[in-house]
């Protein structure tokens, strides 16, 4: 991959991770509930499915999820239930204007952030869908694949923790802001309401 190709993916993947989506929300939702140092832990989440999908589509699997209707469709509904179940689960959340402080309490929360970040974006076909539509463009047949899907992952990786860092910072930045529970509750219910949208806009999703 020659470095005027490498630019232009870098700048292309600044786009991608910006456009707001799924992963944003889960991230802006982690840094709400959960404040920076803990709600970052589910952009961790986030990249696992990422370089899982980037495997799935260097190894050719993704081509034949996207061939199948079924396969496709297994992958897309089980990501709306998901979206929709944390939608709920964000709408009713409790408020909560002081983190718990508990290490142990800590930890569990972040496995459990890293799990959903990547159920997130790993029940996410369109992912799989842009990867197999834009990644071939950067490609060089006539040099070695694996280095460059290597390189390639690298560089979607470091960028999304980036982006994913500026969203959960931002939620974070505004739960300290947070002076009534009325105004978290609101949050909450904003921040439910998006991750349904989400999921309902991830019904058109099409394998082709």
């Amino acid at each position: 991959m020659s470095w005027e190709v490498w630019v232009t993916f870098f700048m292309t993947s600044w786009v991608i991770s910006l456009s707001p989506g799924a992963g944003a929300v889960a991230s802006m939702s982690a840094g709400l509930n959960y404040g920076f140092r803990v709600g970052y832990w589910n952009a961790i989440g986030l990249q696992l499915a990422l370089i899982l999908q980037l495997v799935i589509a260097a190894a050719g699997l993704g081509a034949l999820l996207m061939a199948s209707e079924w396969a496709f469709g297994l992958v897309k509904w089980c990501g709306i239930a998901y979206l929709l179940y944390l939608g709920w689960k964000q709408w009713h959340a409790p408020v909560q204007l002081h983190r718990d402080t508990d290490t142990a309490v800590q930890a569990g929360a972040r496995w459990g952030l890293v799990w959903r970040g990547f159920v997130v974006n790993a029940s996410n076909p369109k992912a799989i869908v842009f990867i197999l539509a834009v990644l071939p463009q950067f490609l060089d047949p006539h040099q070695p694949l694996l280095e460059q899907y290597v390189l390639m992952g690298l560089t979607m990786v470091v960028v999304d923790l980036i982006v994913m860092a500026g969203y959960t910072g931002l939620a974070a930045k505004v739960l300290g802001l947070l002076q009534h529970p009325r105004h978290q509750a609101l949050l909450n219910k904003t921040f439910g309401g998006t991750f349904i949208a989400a999921g309902l806009l991830l019904t058109s999703a099409k394998s082709s």
